[in-house]
């Protein structure tokens, strides 16, 4: 099983200690190995909508939010690769969908993952492929009985 290392950047002003939960999360994938990622270090920012709506802006010409947002690894510089992800976004589709706010962020930091992995979800036949694999890594984190649980800050 590849090397792999975490590097958890969270920027988002209303997500609340998230590192437990990602390392859990990841471990839980990783350990798995149905999904294998380059080895190296992997990045994880946790942005607010404005925040990857400028990352979509400068990197792929849409200067609309979106959910998650991933770079490719570059072995070379023994990057595993990165992951981007709204906090914002998950919170506020979250609600809409009647889901736990947890499931929802865990369900992007996996979607980035499968990307790592190879996924893609660019045409129709390939997001089949990628919505099957992301309820496959959901199951393996039940399966595993991660609690795995972001928490947003309340207001004191």
């Amino acid at each position: 099983m590849p090397t792999l290392s975490l590097e958890i950047n969270n920027q988002s002003s209303i997500l609340f200690n998230p590192e437990a939960a990602a390392i859990a999360l990841f471990e839980a994938i990783h350990a798995s190995a149905r999904f294998p990622i380059s080895e190296g270090e992997l990045s994880i920012a946790f942005v607010n909508d404005a925040e990857i709506a400028q990352v979509h802006a400068d990197f792929m010409d849409d200067p609309s939010p979106t959910d998650v947002i991933t770079f490719p690894a570059q072995p070379e510089m023994k990057s595993a690769g990165e992951i981007i992800v709204s906090v914002d976004h998950a919170r506020s589709r979250a609600a809409e969908l009647g889901e736990p706010f947890s499931r929802e962020l865990s369900l992007y930091l996996i979607h980035g993952w499968l990307h790592l992995a190879g996924y893609n979800d660019r045409i129709e036949s390939d997001r089949a492929e990628m919505r099957n694999a992301e309820q496959k890594a959901l199951a393996i984190l039940d399966k595993v009985n991660q609690a795995i649980e972001f928490k947003l800050k309340t207001c004191s």
